[in-house]
């Protein structure tokens, strides 16, 4: 009972202290659906334009939704982060190319509209958590997407998957299990289209990247093998190894106080300056 009433608190004041503008559309799927996102900021803005933070949910790919993130939303909008919350088309509906295509045109909107909101779109980063962080460094780094080059100040990845799927899936080949097959097709070729790791080089954003000590091997092997690759370019990047499991990883940021909110308040101030 109390551990509920402290939740209730905490909430009752983030809430106070933050505005959530809710499903704003910032395009059209390709099934002709409205794609949808939320955006937070804190209630007092002082006329200041806020760095922004967009953050991808994640949920292996077929799973997830934007409204069950607001509490990261508004505990960066109470450290004066303007934070963006988007959903996407998700598997068996989408396969990963036309998720990462949906995200690049969120930070896309994200650009071109939210000085409306109070951000600036000079400060933007991006964030996301397990298949998010995967869509979110994709979408970013792939110029297929058409995200311009400096659009995106840096990049978060918080325990995230796929990061190499062609390491993965030549190990373990999709199957129907987890809508895989619809998800990442059954061509190597489509595999490394969706691999982040592919798509390093000088000009990349630079990087603060989160592994669970605890997360899944596949997790831990594919970060392993992009840091190695990052590390030609960003030598001085190394992840910081949190001693918690894959799901907690997203869940410890539902305390106000979380030292991984400081860490990455501080990485955007340090990378926008």
């Amino acid at each position: 009972m109390r551990y509920l009433l402290i939740i209730s608190i905490v909430l009752a004041l983030s809430s106070c202290s933050t505005i959530k503008f809710k499903n704003i559309t910032y395009t059209t799927s390709v099934q002709n659906k409205p794609l949808k996102l939320n955006v937070f900021v804190p209630r007092k803005m002082n006329g200041k334009k806020l760095p922004v933070l967009v953050y991808v949910h994640g949920g292996n790919w077929n799973t997830g939704n934007k409204n069950i993130y607001g509490f990261f939303g508004r505990n960066f909008a109470k450290k004066d982060v303007i934070t963006v919350i988007p959903s996407y088309t998700l598997s068996p509906e989408a396969d990963y190319d036309q998720m990462a295509a949906e995200i690049a045109t969120a930070i896309k909107w994200v650009e071109t509209d939210i000085e409306t909101y109070g951000g600036n779109p000079e400060k933007l980063f991006v964030t996301g958590h397990s298949a998010g962080g995967h869509l979110v460094a994709l979408a970013a780094m792939n110029p297929k997407y058409g995200v311009p080059e400096g659009t995106v100040s840096g990049i978060i990845l918080n325990d995230a998957a796929g990061l190499d799927m062609k390491h993965y899936l030549e190990q373990i080949p999709p199957t129907d299990t987890n809508d895989y097959l619809t998800t990442w097709t059954n061509d190597p070729q489509e595999w490394k289209n969706a691999s982040p790791i592919y798509f390093l080089n000088d000009k990349t954003p630079p990087f603060l990247i989160y592994v669970g000590t605890k997360t899944y091997p596949s997790i831990k092997v594919a970060n392993e093998r992009f840091v190695k690759e990052l590390n030609q370019y960003q030598k001085d990047v190394t992840p910081i190894l949190v001693k918690k499991k894959h799901i907690p990883m997203i869940l410890q940021y539902f305390w106000p106080w979380n030292d991984r909110i400081d860490e990455t308040v501080d990485f955007m101030k340090r990378v926008a300056n």
